[in-house]
């Protein structure tokens, strides 16, 4: 049964040099403030596909141990200041994807099956730095070589969404990566703007756009819980917000600077 829980309740249960599958959309900024708060340490982050502040932030506390991603940006913020200057140091083990693979590699976790094949990457570069992706001859059909990705299979799942009932079931709309995310982790958290009465199961309409409590463990209320980033259908970026942080994040004592204000503003958000 889903558990509808503090803020802190919820962080607590990333323990150390746990994975985690974070989203593009749908972003747990609160709970990315918390886990920092939290002392966070030795994380594997999973993007779903690509990351940006979040990511970032976590990379920049020092949390982060490893990293799994295809891209980390800032979008029209510029690149991602921290994430920059950790792949330089070799702060972090790193290693490069691509969209497509992420998403079949949780589709395999999903399906229970050991791997996915996928076939759009064959001819890239990656594939050299990419040793666990295999290209195999197809075993079925018109002869022909596809590349197999093995399953990714996070110990946590972490997203934020606009609203879940009192039952734990999450609304996610059209952000059908945060299912595959679900299905795929072995444990999911989320934080919501709101807590409704009226169960999001009802209707046919209303069901299409919910994801069950059975795949969700725990809940945790986090008004603005995305900011400064977007939530769809609730709030924009906060464009000048990331702009100082790109700012502010490209020395370390711009970021330690940085952080300790964002921290501070999250809690006044809270």
């Amino acid at each position: 049964m889903t558990e509808i829980v503090s803020l802190e309740a919820l962080v607590r249960r990333v323990a150390p040099g746990q994975s985690l599958a974070i989203p593009v959309a749908g972003v747990a900024m609160a709970a990315t403030a918390a886990l920092i708060e939290a002392g966070a340490d030795r994380l594997t982050l999973i993007c779903v596909p690509t990351s940006s502040l979040q990511a970032d932030l976590l990379i920049g506390a020092k949390a982060v141990a490893a990293i799994e991603t295809s891209a980390v940006s800032l979008g029209e913020a510029g690149g991602a200041p921290r994430f920059t200057a950790a792949v330089r140091e070799g702060a972090f083990a790193l290693t490069d994807s691509t969209c497509p693979a992420i998403l079949a590699g949780l589709l395999a976790a999903q399906k229970g099956v050991p791997f996915m094949p996928i076939a759009g990457i064959i001819g890239s570069d990656l594939l050299k730095v990419r040793p666990d992706w295999k290209v195999i001859d197809s075993p079925v059909g018109e002869p022909r070589k596809v590349v197999v990705v093995p399953a990714i299979t996070p110990d946590v799942a972490l997203f934020h969404a606009a609203e879940a009932d009192r039952a734990g079931n999450v609304k996610i709309g059209r952000l059908r990566e945060l299912a595959t995310m679900a299905y795929a982790a072995r444990r999911t958290l989320v934080t919501v703007e709101r807590i409704v009465e009226h169960d999001l199961m009802e209707t046919e309409d209303s069901a299409a756009a919910v994801l069950p409590s059975l795949y969700v463990e725990t809940i945790a209320v986090a008004p603005r819980g995305a900011w400064p980033l977007s939530l769809r259908d609730e709030y924009e970026t906060d464009t000048a917000e990331l702009a100082r942080y790109a700012a502010m994040a490209r020395t370390e004592e711009g970021f330690r600077a940085y952080l300790s204000s964002f921290l501070t503003r999250r809690r006044e958000v809270a």
